[in-house]
């Protein structure tokens, strides 16, 4: 039987919550199928180790995860750290240290989820945004200088090569490909900055060539949030750069219901190391420890992981029992208008992972 080694990084606020819970329902599923298991190993990397030891995570932290098949993570954010620390200290040392260069958000209304778009049929939001996650505006480049004095200066640059968008493009048509409309939609701002993103254009164009059948589209970004909310069945598949998309999937995880219920993976497509896979929540330490947090994020993370450890089948399996439960009004939890708690809706899929019809 094999045995997947799975790290978990619970991180900060209510990922302590979660991710515990997302252990629970993968063990459930192991058991309930007979056909693999998992042997996890946690790790208290956060703002809690930063507090005692002033880092994030160790020095040598990412060769203590080095040989997971996948990571599974919480959030990085504490009130007490500034954010750049948190998120520079942790998320973003894994995901560029494992060149996990695409970052994938599937979006869509699941049943019983009353999404605010009212005209928007379930079917009409069903999308998979790809994330450049390595370089852009994210790359860390600047600095700052005369710090305190009227000439301070401070700058960050959004650094693009040609083999990092190669590279996503080519990701994200392949997805595209892979998905019953093939389309794609490459989200830009050429018209303003007007050398990396007529570079990000340009080299949409070459790639299309090698996809002949996907059907593809160039759209503005600012335009493109536009598009998400008035007309969202013309959209299916995106990819953008690292800010652009980070703020696209936040606006379509809201419009999908919630960003309780949204996941993430962070890939590396070539498995040259563990990819890892999140709920895009955050900390939310307004909630944390009152056992409120919904976790369906954390286990639609779960079905992105088990995709991507080649388990389609337990992962169909997993997704159908989180349907179930959200279907059911009285297992929401507080940001989709109900009472229920972290326990209650892990408890309730875990019963569906058990249940003969699954």
């Amino acid at each position: 039987m094999k045995t997947y080694q799975i790290a978990c990084i619970p991180g900060d606020g209510i990922g302590k919550e979660v991710i515990p819970a997302g252990q629970e329902v993968l063990e459930a599923l192991a058991k309930a199928q007979d056909k693999f298991n998992f042997k996890f190993k946690s790790f208290g990397w956060g703002g809690d180790w930063y507090r005692e030891h002033g880092v994030m995570m160790p020095a040598d932290g990412l060769g203590e995860i080095r040989n997971a098949d996948a990571i599974l993570f919480g959030s990085a954010g504490d009130p007490q750290i500034p954010d750049h620390i948190t998120l520079w200290g942790l998320r973003l040392k894994i995901c560029q240290g494992f060149d996990q260069y695409a970052n994938v958000r599937p979006t869509r209304i699941l049943p019983g989820i009353d999404a605010p778009l009212k005209r928007c049929a379930p079917k009409d939001l069903d999308w998979v945004i790809v994330r450049e996650n390595s370089e852009g505006e994210y790359a860390g480049v600047g600095g700052r200088a005369h710090q305190g004095h009227p000439i301070e200066v401070a700058t960050d640059v959004s650094m693009m090569t040609r083999a990092g968008v190669e590279r996503i493009m080519r990701f994200a048509f392949k997805l595209a490909q892979s998905r019953p409309r093939r389309q794609l939609t490459v989200v830009t701002k050429s018209n303003a900055q007007r050398h990396a993103m007529v570079m990000w254009d340009e080299i949409a164009v070459q790639v299309a060539k090698e996809f002949p059948d996907v059907k593809w589209d160039k759209e503005l970004v600012d335009a493109c949030t536009a598009r998400m909310v008035n007309r969202p069945a013309s959209l299916d598949t995106l990819v953008a750069t690292n800010l652009h998309a980070d703020i696209l999937s936040d606006l379509a995880a809201a419009l999908a219901g919630s960003l309780g219920i949204a996941p993430t993976g962070n890939i590396d497509p070539e498995r040259r190391y563990p990819s890892m896979f999140e709920p895009i929540h955050g900390s939310a330490f307004d909630i944390m420890g009152k056992g409120l947090a919904n976790p369906v994020g954390t286990f639609w993370s779960c079905v992105m992981l088990l995709e991507h450890l080649g388990e389609p089948a337990a992962a169909q399996r997993l997704m159908k029992a989180i349907e179930s439960v959200t279907a059911n009004p009285e297992l929401h939890t507080g940001d989709l208008g109900g009472k229920a708690t972290t326990k209650q809706v892990t408890a309730a899929v875990i019963h569906q992972l058990n249940a003969a019809r699954i």
